[in-house]
């Protein structure tokens, strides 16, 4: 890594159906396990559901920059993010749908936020022609 402003670092112990997942600063251990629709108990978290939130956190962030740049109040922006887990010729493969919800914005500016954000969230960036990601005005 080049000179980061800021690392994590997360431990996993028995994988995916019934293991457990920690940040190693600290914080609790969340219980893993296949969601139901892979055959699991779907009685704990999955690597999705954890990717889902990181990436609206830090898209709402990204949202919130390029508005500030464009003089809009996105203070009350909603971003919702689905992420889909689906087979492929190899194993599986992810999807995302992201969603932006500003009350009182025009579908207009808020399909500009959308697209500008897209292009500078770090996970945006780190999924670009990794992943099919569909960008959806909501609201």
């Amino acid at each position: 890594m080049a000179n980061p402003l800021f690392t994590t670092k997360a431990i996993s112990k028995g994988g995916r159906a019934g293991g457990k997942v920690a940040l190693a600063d600290g914080g609790p251990w969340f219980h893993t396990e296949h969601d139901k629709a892979l055959g699991g108990s779907g009685e704990g978290s999955n690597p999705e559901q954890f990717f889902a939130l990181g990436y609206a956190n830090c898209f709402n962030g990204a949202v919130l920059l390029v508005a500030k740049q464009r003089n809009v109040d996105a203070s009350k922006a909603t971003v919702t993010v689905e992420i889909g887990l689906s087979k492929d010729d190899t194993s599986f493969a992810l999807s995302a749908r992201i969603g932006l919800a500003l009350p009182g914005a025009s579908r207009e500016q808020i399909q500009e936020l959308l697209e500008a954000a897209h292009q500078v969230c770090p996970y945006s960036k780190a999924t670009r022609g990794n992943i099919e990601v569909e960008l959806a005005v909501e609201g």
